[in-house]
């Protein structure tokens, strides 16, 4: 039996592109295709296909919304994301949305019907060939420190130039809750004193408005 696929993407050329490429494929078949987020989800509805590969870029809505959408009527259908946006942002939007798998709109198209043909087999798992390089990146790109809202208004007063004494009658406290206040975010910051917590600041954009130079 052979492997029924949705099409939906708002580009009827490159549909009609991927409709080519599937039909020389003996174990595919085009079932439907669709132009936008509504159509695409009704089709899917109406024809219950094994796979559904869909832009993320549609006029009505974005690929994740057929994604999501599918994925809540069916743990056991593929969902294939195919974008012109292949950045790690998307990868991870694409996997966390429930996807089988994620193409690049610059890959070949029989690199689109290997993917469909791994989602049709394997819906719940995630295939993208750029996938680890990803999570190596998000593994080592430093987490912005939280500060608190309190936290952060005493920043911005150390970046004026405040000392302490001054920022805790700016903000209406102790000078002991101020340097505490100070303490805590030298702390979460990595920092050993003024400049450094300013600086490291600055690059985790919690003070986008200034300079290194300016420390």
């Amino acid at each position: 039996m052979s492997t029924s696929v949705l099409l939906i993407d708002d580009h009827e050329l490159i549909r009609q592109g991927l409709a080519r490429a599937f039909e020389r494929d003996d174990a595919m078949h085009v079932v439907g295709q669709a132009g936008g987020v509504a159509e695409g989800v009704r089709l899917y509805e109406d024809l219950q296909p094994d796979v559904v590969v869909t832009d993320l870029q549609l006029p009505d809505g974005h690929g994740l919304d057929v994604v999501r959408a599918v994925r809540a009527l069916s743990d056991k259908v593929g969902v294939v994301v195919l974008t012109m946006h292949a950045g790690d942002e998307q990868i991870f939007a694409a996997m966390e949305a429930g996807a089988s798998g994620f193409v690049g709109k610059d890959s070949k198209a029989t690199e689109v019907v290997s993917a469909a043909k791994h989602a049709a087999v394997a819906p719940r798992t995630f295939l993208c060939s750029g996938l680890s390089a990803a999570m190596m990146r998000r593994a080592t790109t430093p987490a912005t420190p939280k500060l608190s809202t309190r936290e952060e208004e005493v920043l911005r007063l150390l970046a004026d130039g405040l000392g302490t004494g001054e920022i805790a009658a700016k903000l209406f406290m102790s000078e002991s809750t101020a340097k505490t206040h100070i303490t805590h975010i030298y702390q979460k910051l990595g920092a050993a004193n003024r400049a450094q917590a300013l600086v490291t600041a600055m690059r985790a954009g919690l003070l986008d408005h200034l300079s290194p130079e300016r420390f």
